[in-house]
């Protein structure tokens, strides 16, 4: 497993039943986690003293309990990024915090790049509020973002802004990620890094259903279309939990490796629990790279 260790405002205190207790920026959340499956005691009285925890209903979705005041939204930062927390209705809080192994990743790939004075151009789909956006751009990328949420892009250029980053060169798009892609072919576009976080489950605008196991082999070898003649590397991420790393791997390995050459590596991909000693998964990555 790769384990996001670096993070200063942000950790996993503990967890238990369904349930992980974490501090963000100081503010002290409790939220269900479905990998949660253990029910250990309580490692900490911080549970009882958490700032707010989230309820999940049996009619789906779930409410936070405030117990005490909460700004809307506060920052955490991670290195020279920053970004904005704000607690929704679905739980999350705008930010995948073990995503930042991939950060760095992509990161020191496009320094790489860059250093030798060449430009490097970086396609995010389902990009969300700009995690790996505002990476690959504070490392030098020219970055195309695209998300389908409107509300999600435009979190994503504030976090732009809170990380000093709103003059770099991203272009901010709410659009269809698939359909996207398939225009980018028409028009000859090209990308040297490509890196996506698709859903799991979801629908389109004709009511069709989209689950990640059926469509990411297509996904995968449509996007593969847009890289260029020396592409850098290709991530692919997932929450899906029917969907392994070892999968993901063999998917790159069989729609790049044959065009480009390079290998795949794939691995879960966590975050440390300050009070267990352990790390618990949040994920999985397949990477391509050259």
């Amino acid at each position: 497993m790769r384990i996001a260790d670096k993070w200063q405002d942000y950790k996993i205190i503990d967890t238990s039943d369904g349930m992980k207790l974490e501090s963000w920026g100081g503010k002290i959340l409790s939220r269900p986690d479905p990998q949660v499956i253990w029910k250990t005691e309580h490692k900490t009285d911080l549970w009882e003293k958490a700032d707010a925890v989230y309820h999940r209903s049996k009619k789906g979705g779930g409410e936070w309990e405030l117990r005490k005041r909460l700004p809307e939204s506060w920052t955490v930062s991670y290195g020279a990024l920053t970004f904005i927390i704000r607690p929704t209705g679905f739980k999350h809080t705008g930010l995948f915090p073990e995503q930042a192994v991939n950060w760095d990743f992509m990161g020191d790939k496009i320094r790489e790049v860059t250093s030798q004075g060449k430009e490097f151009k970086m396609l995010n789909l389902f990009a969300y509020t700009g995690g790996a956006t505002l990476a690959c751009a504070e490392a030098g990328a020219s970055v195309t973002h695209v998300d389908a949420s409107k509300g999600m892009v435009s979190w994503a250029r504030d976090n732009a802004a809170a990380s000093g980053l709103s003059d770099r060169p991203v272009r901010w798009l709410v659009d269809d990620c698939e359909k996207f892609v398939r225009r980018e072919i028409r028009r000859g576009s090209r990308y040297d890094g490509i890196v996506m976080d698709p859903p799991s489950y979801g629908r389109g605008p004709g009511g069709e259903v989209w689950k990640l196991e059926d469509c990411v082999y297509e996904l995968v070898n449509t996007c593969a279309q847009v890289l260029s003649d020396s592409p850098c590397f290709f991530l692919l991420n997932s929450y899906t939990t029917g969907l392994s790393p070892s999968v993901m791997a063999y998917i790159l390995n069989e729609v790049i490796v044959p065009k480009f050459g390079g290998h795949v590596t794939a691995d879960e991909i966590g975050l440390p629990v300050e009070l267990a000693g352990s790390a618990l998964p949040c994920g999985s990555t397949a990477i391509w790279t050259v």
